[in-house]
């Protein structure tokens, strides 16, 4: 998700439809707002003055401070140049085909489909949802893939939080926004290389529909026609702390995670073109809500990852970027690019995506106002993970902190406060690596509780065997349930796809690349819609991948430096960027971790 969209920071990320009753969403307020946007009309002005002018919100995760930064191609303006940073002592190749309806279904029938789980019988007018949260929690924690849920919020009260709403809430609380130039090149758009500003949204929206009132305003330096804004990353408990109460109107209580609410979930508001460099996310899954105008979404799997030729240069902790501007590709500079496979889907209001762990997205507004709200899961394998950016932070704490400083080294991205010192990163990485053995003790001691209670009962033999040849446990046999938490691949192929829950699948590749379309094709079930094919991920490939991983590597490191002449030294960046590869991060994590169980 960095976040960015897509885990976070300590409860979430560190760095979704029809609905009975109330009219359809794509009728809301809002879509009448974008409506009139386009015919040029005014949204109509609130009363509200305006207030204090709020802070950025700089750190986006809650796990201790780190550091984040991202190079790019626009530089700060006369008008508003880029936040100072603090210094301590130390988002296509190919055209790409929407996977799910524009729209989610107005109305959802009573019926259930095949395999999902409905809830109790309603009364008249009551919302009736296709999963329980059982259910919903079982397909979120198991699926390894993108999926769009569909008729799940249709009673949440945060699908009227189209802008126009938000600014009567927030009363003319001003946020921060990202204004980033809507002409495309090769270099990724990173948040280092944008300008900021702080306005009201009642501005933001007077912007985006091209009104005089502008001229003078906080967007005044800034074109619509050749700029986007963004007020990403904003933690809904920070910029409604005065309103509680409205926390409820998220429930994700419904997707099997009771108490979570809007507290741990984060706001995105964006103008048509703001988007999010491609990256992935160190910590969790993500669960992102649509509540105004569509986003495309361009997914990447974790096995494509030497495609995408990874960077931590910017550093944000919890988010690894890719070199690569997924929007136009350089394909001369990164060629292994052509092997990628996305996987691209156009979330409406009303939906709700699921990221799983590890997949790479570059997210982007293609209408003229969008809202989205997500919440970043934990995961158990997130200990790990935290001890792995642990160890990156150390490394580049240390390296840059020991560089004279140069106003024209962007490594830090902005939503990082400053580079924290050696002793709070050692603090850190301790603190990770506490966790992460109390949580392998956990683990350990429950099967050892587990099999213990399996042996004093006999009639139990029978359903570890059944459990041991289908990966899930049968029914009788509910003692084992913490041990069937990640059903194995036969129990994947009885995720309920449906009209309500829509799989992201594959984007073609339309290109004639020596053996990529060999590969794809070897042993693949396709299937034509609209001219364009789509099929699942083949194991072949993938274990080509893993196998090829370390000779990509060198290929990567050669075409990275095609365009250095003989006489460039290599700089500390260049370093940097080679010690905290993910790669050797994760085998440094390894030993470390084996070296306290010694």
């Amino acid at each position: 998700m960095r976040g960015r969209e897509g885990p976070a920071r300590g409860g979430g990320k560190r760095r979704r439809g029809g609905e009975p009753g109330p009219p359809p969403v794509g009728r809301e307020p809002r879509q009448r707002a974008a409506e009139a946007c386009r015919a040029g009309k005014p949204p109509g002005r609130h009363p509200a003055g305006r207030g204090s002018r709020g802070g950025s919100e700089a750190a986006r995760r809650s796990s201790p401070p780190g550091v984040t930064g991202r190079a790019g191609g626009l530089r700060p303006s006369r008008c508003h140049p880029a936040p100072p940073r603090r210094r301590s002592g130390a988002a296509l190749p190919l055209p790409l085909a929407k996977a799910v309806p524009n729209e989610a279904p107005r109305r959802q029938s009573r019926r259930s489909m095949a395999g999902a789980e409905s809830r109790r019988p309603s009364a008249p007018g009551e919302d009736v949802k296709p999963f329980t949260p059982e259910k919903t929690k079982e397909i979120v924690m198991s699926l390894q893939q993108p999926a769009v849920f569909c008729n799940m919020v249709g009673d949440w009260p945060a699908l009227h939080w189209n802008v126009k709403h938000l600014s009567a809430v927030l009363e003319g609380r001003t946020v921060q926004f990202r204004l980033g130039l809507k002409t495309v090149n090769l270099v990724p758009q990173f948040e280092t290389s944008c300008n900021y500003v702080e306005a009201t949204l009642e501005e933001f929206l007077a912007w985006s529909c091209g009104q005089p009132s502008c001229l003078s305003g906080p967007f005044s330096c800034y074109d619509y026609s050749k700029y986007w804004a963004y007020a990403d990353y904003k933690y809904i408990a920070r910029i409604f702390e005065d309103k509680p109460e409205i926390f409820q109107d998220v429930r994700w209580s419904d997707f099997g995670f009771p108490g979570r609410s809007g507290k741990e979930s984060t706001l995105w508001i964006g103008s048509k073109g703001a988007n999010t460099p491609c990256h992935l996310d160190s910590y969790g899954c993500n669960l992102v809500l649509q509540v105004q105008g569509r986003k495309r979404w361009h997914l990447f799997p974790p096995g494509d990852t030497s495609f995408l030729y990874p960077t931590r240069i910017p550093y944000e902790e919890s988010s690894i970027f890719s070199k690569v501007n997924i929007a136009n590709p350089d394909l001369k500079r990164f060629p292994e690019f052509r092997n990628s496979t996305a996987h691209v889907v156009t979330l409406s209001p009303g939906q709700v995506l699921l990221v799983p762990r590890h997949w790479w997205h570059y997210v982007e507004s293609i209408d003229p106002v969008t809202v989205s709200i997500n919440s970043w899961i934990e995961l158990d394998a997130d200990h790990e993970a935290r001890v792995e950016e642990a160890i990156t932070r150390m490394l580049v704490c240390a390296i840059k902190s020991a560089e004279k400083p140069s106003d024209g080294d962007l490594w830090l991205n902005p939503t990082e406060v400053e580079a924290t010192s050696h002793e709070i990163n050692l603090q850190y990485l301790n603190e990770a690596v506490s966790a992460y053995l109390k949580c392998q003790e956990t683990s350990v001691s429950e099967q050892a509780r587990s099999s213990s209670t399996g042996a004093e009962q006999k009639t139990n033999t029978s359903c570890k065997r059944k459990r041991r040849e289908v990966g899930c446990e049968p029914e009788g046999c509910t003692l084992l349930t913490q041990d069937c938490a990640t059903p194995k691949a036969e129990e994947l192929q009885k995720i309920p796809f449906g009209p309500h829950l829509i799989q992201v699948l594959p984007q073609s590749h339309k290109t004639n690349v020596v053996g990529a379309v060999a590969v794809e094709s070897d042993g693949r079930h396709l299937h034509e819609n609209e001219g364009e094919h789509f099929g699942n991920l083949h194991c072949k490939r993938k274990r080509l991948l893993m196998s090829n991983d370390c000779e990509t590597a060198a290929h990567q490191m050669g075409s990275d430096c095609s365009s250095c002449t003989p006489q460039t030294a290599l700089s500390t960046n260049d370093l940097l960027d080679c010690l905290v590869n993910p790669r050797v991060i994760s085998l440094v994590a390894q030993l470390l971790l084996e070296r306290t169980r010694v």
